[in-house]
């Protein structure tokens, strides 16, 4: 029987109706009496980290989340790991981050409605996080959700209401759980000695949307306030031809342009609008990256380093298959 520690951070999971509209409330021991028996499925212990509304969580909170697991790592098979859903693509890539090679499952879950609604999706996710933590080939950091098993690099929220509320983008599912069984599509297996911890992340990142016909101010304030800037280009990565004498800035700045487009991903070599430029300013790209991956991934490699050509190979060195190119 495996041992499974549950790690609580709120969301609408653990959230009650407030005079100011849903909060977070329920604490660990609460969102366990609303599930069956776990007996037959692993043993639980179970610690209330924070109780916030994922809107309200930053990379500061979920190091902490990181640094209990490195701290818990050898006295538990696996971790779940209860978030908002807002923000919880976002907390898988970072911990895929900081939690390299994990031969043990870590698993984040949340829900569309909290669990003590009568009618919610709280209690067959959590329940099925727990089964898939407990699962002899579960790996690496995911998301359990609506009976999905998504990588958390390739996790994006779709929906804001449905319970189908993620998708895994240019990659296929893990595995589904279909009535208490994990139909595993994926195998990988990382050893012991593979687990890496990493938790000094550079946050001074920033994602630049650009939009049609904008100005160079909002530009130049960003490349002259943050080391790195993730732009989100047209189509397969175009950048607007009309700023390039702003563009010389570059030089100085880890610079990765991505798509605004979610599928299928960037290809800078296409058009004139994308090849020139990269070409000129040795531009970097996201090629099938998601968004939240990317952010996290390129915090994870300024933590380390500002060699320009260290951060281009470990870029596009494959983590948790993040990147296929």
């Amino acid at each position: 029987m495996k041992h499974i520690l549950l790690i609580a951070t709120g969301g609408t999971i653990a959230c009650k109706i407030k005079n100011d509209g849903l909060q977070p409330a329920l604490d660990c021991q609460e969102l366990l009496s609303y599930l069956d028996d776990l007996s037959d499925i692993c043993h639980v212990d179970a610690i209330q980290l924070f109780n916030l509304d994922s809107t309200n969580m930053t990379y500061d909170h979920w190091s902490k989340i990181a640094a209990v697991i490195k701290e818990k790592y050898d006295q538990y098979d696996g971790f779940v790991i209860t978030h908002g859903t807002d923000t919880m693509a976002y907390a898988a890539s970072a911990l895929s981050y900081m939690i390299q090679d994990s031969y043990k499952p870590i698993v984040f879950t949340g829900s569309q409605k909290s669990i003590y609604m009568r009618d919610n999706d709280a209690r067959n996710n959590l329940t099925n996080a727990f089964i898939y933590a407990s699962y002899e080939k579960a790996y690496g950091v995911t998301i359990v959700f609506d009976n999905k098993v998504i990588l958390g690099t390739r996790a994006k929220k779709v929906r804001s209401k449905s319970y189908n509320a993620f998708t895994s983008v240019n990659y296929p599912e893990v595995a589904r759980i279909i009535e208490k069984k994990v139909i595993l599509y994926i195998e990988k297996q990382y050893k012991k000695e593979d687990v890496k911890f990493y938790l000094n992340f550079n946050t001074n990142v920033m994602v630049l949307k650009l939009v049609p016909g904008m100005d160079n101010s909002l530009l130049n304030y960003t490349l002259s306030h943050y080391d790195a800037i993730i732009m989100e280009g047209f189509g397969v990565g175009g950048l607007p031809m009309y700023l390039e004498e702003d563009y010389s800035q570059f030089k100085d700045k880890t610079i990765i342009i991505t798509t605004q487009v979610q599928y299928e991903g960037s290809d800078l070599n296409v058009y004139q609008v994308g090849k020139l430029i990269k070409e000129k300013y040795d531009l970097l790209e996201s090629y099938d990256m998601t968004i939240e991956s990317l952010v996290s991934k390129i915090m994870w490699i300024r933590g380390m380093t500002n060699d320009k050509e260290e951060i281009k190979e470990l870029l596009y060195t494959p983590i948790y298959s993040d990147i296929l190119r």
